[in-house]
């Protein structure tokens, strides 16, 4: 009786720690929804419409659809991903060509502006010298009067011209600045803003031959989520990327290659990389303090550093090795 009694709880037990799991769960769908970037409609507003009817699935607890969603959710995440940088990629060329389009305008201005002031200038002199001869005595005053309207004119055209150059100029810039704006953000893991994978793939590639590499594994952030929610590990990743932002030169290039593990590209001897890599492994590990429902919590994280020097390998080599320590195989 009381065997049945210990196992009844224990199942009760295991029933109420799944339906936490399955809760947070949840959450962390809907979250993903909520905070989804809005781009487009006709990418944000399906993305969002699947991973509302995805959480109401998983909700609903029908048979295999918990184990189902986990590919799901991938597809959903993997394939915004794949529309949002194609939108990104479209909207930078627009941009660049409305930039060369306006530079080509601009240019076209001032070439224009230039030819016919200087044909107006020329006539001017024409007319000034008409006046000015004895045979034009009769008209002088007329011509001299049309000469000074004409300069006149010439010069209120030039000014005009000259400020539209300048708007036009400031477009340009304004522009520019947009682009260089959305490059930056497509090379950014967009949780911690570090570097992304592909970028950081090609930092690496092309690192010099006296750098070192920091690779670090993070155990820890997939936990949190699963044993206090999806903000909470992004909080957790937050508070992890200041920390290691803070053991590390400002000349350092950081990057997030997957979820949980990062490479570092240092300018410094393996020796001072090594003693890094052991201040990073000691500082950063351990519990960091966070907030869930106005109370504080504290995940843990654990971490593994490696050194990985750029001289002697390739650049194919050496994002060999990268992967070998990050995916621990």
């Amino acid at each position: 009786m009381i065997s049945i009694r210990n196992s009844v709880s224990e199942l009760e037990r295991c029933h109420q720690e799944r339906e936490a799991a399955v809760s947070c769960y949840l959450t962390a769908i809907r979250n993903i929804a909520h905070y989804t970037i809005k781009l487009d409609d006709q990418i944000s507003e399906p993305h969002r419409a699947h991973l509302g009817a995805l959480a109401d699935d998983v909700a609903a607890g029908k048979p295999g659809v918990l184990e189902e969603s986990n590919a799901t959710l991938r597809s959903l995440l993997r394939d915004y991903r794949d529309k949002a940088a194609q939108y990104l990629n479209t909207l930078r060329e627009e941009l660049a060509g409305t930039a060369r389009a306006l530079e080509e305008i601009l240019d076209s201005l001032s070439q224009s502006d230039g030819d016919h002031e200087t044909r107006l200038r020329t006539s001017l002199c024409v007319l000034r010298q008409i006046s000015a001869s004895p045979a034009g005595g009769a008209v002088r005053a007329a011509v001299e009067a049309a000469a000074d309207t004409i300069e006149q004119s010439v010069e209120q055209i030039r000014k005009q011209h000259q400020l539209t150059i300048s708007q036009f100029q400031i477009e340009i810039r304004m522009l520019h600045k947009r682009i260089d704006s959305l490059e930056a953000s497509a090379s950014l893991d967009l949780l911690t803003q570090l570097l992304n994978r592909r970028e950081i793939e090609e930092r690496i590639r092309s690192a010099p031959p006296d750098s070192c590499l920091l690779l670090l594994r993070v155990n820890g952030f997939r936990l949190a989520e699963v044993h206090f929610r999806a903000d909470v590990a992004a909080e957790l990743a937050a508070a992890f990327t200041k920390r290691l932002r803070n053991c590390v030169p400002p000349t350092a290039a950081i990057g997030r290659w997957s979820h949980e593990e990062f490479a570092v590209i240092l300018s410094v001897p393996r020796s001072e990389a090594n003693s890094t890599a052991k201040w990073v492994a000691e500082h950063l590990s351990g519990s960091y303090a966070c907030l869930l429902a106005g109370k504080t919590v504290r995940p843990t994280l654990q971490i593994n550093v490696a050194v990985v020097e750029s001289k002697g390998n390739t650049p194919d080599r050496l994002i060999e090795r990268v992967k070998a320590f990050l995916t621990g195989n």
